[in-house]
């Protein structure tokens, strides 16, 4: 009988358990991920010594990869959470704390970030000067932290006392009782238990995604006034439902409250497309609210983000540490609306009313309201609250106040009409009970995986999957408002009257799984989507998007009454104006509109074949993008980026190859893209790019590329994965701490720093190599830290100097990495750590990073003030 076994438990997650070793592997964590154990029969419950508790893994392997076909493919917070609390692995006096830590196994950078993020998921702000930036006042920061104090059995714990780490390489290293792990290739480990061997491959294929652990039922959901579409009634437990959120549908507009895991699953449920998304309603940073916030950054616009700074700061600290970005980016994919506690903050007519509701991480909840004839009708949406008898033990000198803990229960006992509350129970969530002298008309009870007793539904009322509570009703068609603005918005040149023309045709509905259009067949109808999602099948190719409202589906074929060359699907339910190709064809040729059309459709049909530019990416916004596309024909053996420029070049046929000196780290074919460098930072490109034969590049303008947060995002994962290759031995003919021409920044002192610290950076790295005497390598490192700290020093003052905007962020970073390097030192000093390459790791990855990134951005601003 194998020692090692592994189970395939969904798409990138696989089990694998050592018994004999007490190992358990969960290997790949996306969003959910404990569910699907829980529904593989992977955690189940049992009792010993009269304690009732889960079994489950005892161990993570993190992806290397931090996306995958785009969703989010490391979201360890849950995993670890059911290891600590629920299997009770850091509860005092519980069978399963035997002092023996979870631990997180992966590549350096992904675990760094997820321990980041797990800290902030844990505890959110973690200090007065941060309660204090999001404008608490000195009582009310005192308030705040004895009750995170309090909540966290009184400390504050960094992520490495709860949790032990491993370190992935391509050498077999230990994980625990002689069960060891090594790095194959990108995403694939080995196993090994005395002398058996199993692989694990995380990669996801092409086609495949990441799945929710449950089923939905699709829903045709009448756009309404004032409305409350129920999409999430469970918790980050529960096998069979989405975690607790609702969605607001206000004159016609649709607004989140959280973003819980497998979001898009919902919403497509709901045949609600991600690009019709109009804002979300924030309450905290926990996962089973939070994790959803990744899938809205896949958007093609900024969705506007709604909650009050305290909760904004602690959302945008853990999401910064989950994706390896700045705080300060928070507002590159999210357009921010900070609200305003205890008073009525107007959303364009719908007001919202946010008041604190104590939890161990900064958390508000709402009351919504909209006019009409009879007064205010109002909704409430209470995630999470926290059980009054709880609260009330927590009244003590170094905890809260009375007047607290009464301001809480009177504003949790609200007259509403509709009230949607947290029953989850414990020490952290809400109870029914609290919520029996409630007068509001309708309270639904949610947050919870478990079945309602008896009591709870004396209290309040369920509400399945996809139920509508309408406060408001609808008296005007959304649908055909919706239909004018993107004819508006496609022809804005065409009179009125024609446009009028075209809406008075009747709005068909398809239902889940139809095919629309079918390739090789002539349209009989031309069809402009109004809300769901439809699958666009590129025939032959393997290629699939999905296309949500404004897209206009057998426009070409319909015009030139000519077979369709693809194939559209609805996917949910999907409304479409139905547009006669006669009538359609009468109104292009009235407004001398078909070259155009042709124009822009052949364009969409480049953009739809590129990863970059394709898929998520709306036809609307498509056809925008076209209007600043050129094709430009180059022949072999032409240079590009060698100035710095702010335009993106996409590949349409051709290869061309990015280099330094000799060496080549990629081939760019069709759909491949190079300039993210000037789009992303305005800066040059480090590297050369050079067609290898003839090539036809498409060239974008750079403005209005960055409004569009998946395109930034991917941008930036490009951006990071080309300066990773910078640090492959097996793409470089020079030391990695080689200085190139390359690197300079054009600043003479700053050159010649930057050559200085790589030149004994390569020193050490030989000195090691060679194994010189322990005080040899003491005294050089020491040296070359020593350097560092100076060269920092005076690049900062050469920034303020010259009133550089972004000095106050470079110093930050400045001081990251100082606090590493003398960690290390002092480690050294201490005779704490091991002289060898893994010390170079260190430096190596923000040496590189930093010369080649951070300070390349100041370059151009300084020679701009003559400084060279």
């Amino acid at each position: 009988m194998s020692k090692l076994r592994k189970i395939k438990v969904a798409n990138g997650i696989f089990w694998l358990e050592v018994p004999e070793a007490d190992v358990y592997i969960l290997c790949g964590c996306p969003a959910d991920t404990v569910k699907h154990l829980k529904k593989q029969g992977l955690i189940h419950t049992r009792s010993e010594k009269g304690i009732t508790f889960e079994s489950g893994p005892n161990a993570i392997l993190l992806s290397d990869l931090l996306v995958q076909n785009g969703r989010f493919a490391n979201l360890a917070e849950f995993p670890v959470m059911q290891m600590l609390y629920r299997q009770g692995m850091i509860l005092p006096n519980h069978p399963k704390n035997t002092n023996i830590k979870p631990i997180l196994i992966g590549s350096e950078d992904q675990v760094e970030a997820q321990m980041q993020y797990i800290y902030r998921g844990n505890y959110g702000l973690v200090s007065e000067e941060e309660f204090r930036s999001a404008g608490m006042s000195p009582d009310e920061t005192k308030e705040l932290m004895n009750l995170k104090l309090k909540f966290a059995y009184g400390k504050v714990h960094e992520t490495e006392d709860i949790l032990d780490t491993v370190i992935v390489k391509n050498e077999p290293t230990e994980i625990r009782n002689g069960v060891f792990i090594r790095h194959l290739r990108l995403n694939v480990f080995e196993f090994q238990y005395q002398g058996e061997f199993v692989t694990v491959d995380l990669n996801l294929a092409h086609n495949e995604n990441y799945s929710a652990p449950y089923s939905l039922s699709f829903h045709n959901i009448k756009r309404e006034y004032f409305a409350i579409i129920h999409s999430g009634q469970g918790d980050g437990w529960d096998i069979n439902r989405p975690s607790m959120s609702s969605i607001i549908m206000f004159q016609g507009k649709i607004y989140l409250i959280d973003a819980e895991p497998n979001i898009l699953n919902s919403l497509i449920a709901l045949g609600i497309n991600i690009n019709e998304i109009e804002g979300i309603f924030h309450t905290h940073a926990h996962d089973d609210h939070f994790a959803g916030l990744t899938t809205l950054m896949r958007a093609d616009h900024r969705v506007r983000y709604f909650a009050t700074p305290l909760v904004r700061i602690s959302v945008a600290k853990k999401l910064s540490a989950l994706a390896s970005i700045e705080e300060k980016n928070f507002s590159d994919y999210f357009e921010v609306n900070d609200l305003e506690f205890n008073i009525w903050n107007n959303i364009e007519g719908l007001e919202v009313y946010p008041m604190i509701s104590p939890h161990p991480v900064e958390n508000n909840v709402f009351i919504f309201r909209a006019l009409c004839e009879d007064g205010y009708k109002t909704y409430a949406h209470y995630a999470d609250t926290v059980d009054l008898d709880v609260l009330k033990g927590m009244i003590s000198e170094d905890g809260i106040s009375e007047k607290f803990y009464y301001q809480v229960e009177k504003e949790y006992l609200q007259e509403v009409n509709l009230k949607k509350i947290d029953v989850g129970g414990e020490l952290i969530h809400g109870k029914a009970e609290d919520f029996r002298r409630d007068t509001s008309r309708k309270i639904i009870l949610s947050h919870t995986s478990l079945e309602l007793t008896h009591q709870q539904k004396e209290i309040g009322s369920g509400a399945p999957f996809g139920m509508v509570d309408v406060l408001i009703p609808a008296h005007q068609d959304y649908l055909r408002q919706y239909a004018f603005q993107y004819l508006r918005s496609y022809f804005p040149s065409a009179p009125l009257y024609q446009l009028r023309i075209l809406l008075n045709n009747s709005v068909i509905t398809f239902n889940p799984e139809t095919i629309m259009l079918k390739t090789g067949t002539i349209p009989n109808e031309i069809y402009l989507i109004l809300t769901g999602n439809v699958e666009h099948i590129q025939s032959g190719t393997g290629r699939q998007s999905i296309l949500s409202a404004g897209a206009l589906i057998g426009e070409i074929s319909g015009l030139n009454n000519i077979p369709s060359t693809d194939t559209y699907r609805a996917v949910s339910f999907v409304q479409a104006l139905r547009l006669p190709p006669s009538l359609y064809l009468e109104f292009v040729k009235k407004n001398d509109l078909y070259g155009k059309i042709e124009r822009i459709q052949e364009k969409r049909k480049f953009l739809q074949k590129t990863w970059l530019l394709g898929y998520s990416i709306s036809y609307l916004k498509q056809v925008t993008l076209t209007r600043s596309m050129n094709f430009h024909h180059y022949p072999a053996g032409e240079i590009f980026l060698d100035k710095n420029c702010p335009d993106l070049y996409v590949v349409k046929n051709g290869k061309l190859q990015i280099y330094i000196g000799k060496d080549i780290f990629e081939t760019l074919e069709g759909g491949d893209f190079f300039g993210e460098e000037g789009v992303l930072f305005e800066m040059p490109s480090l590297f050369k790019i050079r067609a290898t034969e003839p090539v036809e590049i498409c060239k974008i303008s750079g403005d209005g590329l960055l409004d569009i947060p998946v395109i930034r995002w991917k941008l930036f994962e490009t951006f990071k994965k080309r300066r990773k290759n910078l640090l492959d031995p097996a793409l470089n003919s020079l030391p990695i701490f080689y200085w190139r021409s390359e690197y300079s920044i054009n600043i003479r002192k700053i050159d010649d720093h930057h050559q200085q610290m790589l030149e004994k950076a390569n020193k050490l790295c030989e000195a090691i190599v060679a194994k010189k005497e322990a005080h040899i390598l003491n005294a050089s490192i020491n040296f070359f830290i020593d350097f560092t700290l100076f060269h920092f020093a005076e690049e900062e003052n050469l920034l303020k100097e010259h009133y550089y905007n972004d000095y106050e962020s470079h110093r930050d970073k400045h001081q990251r990495l100082i606090e590493d390097v003398l960690k290390i030192k002092e480690q050294i000093s201490n005779d704490g750590i091991e002289m060898n390459m893994e010390v170079l790791d260190l430096f190596k990855d923000w040496i590189i990073n930093h010369i080649l990134t951070e300070d390349r951005k100041y370059g151009p601003y300084l020679n701009a003030k003559g400084v060279f």
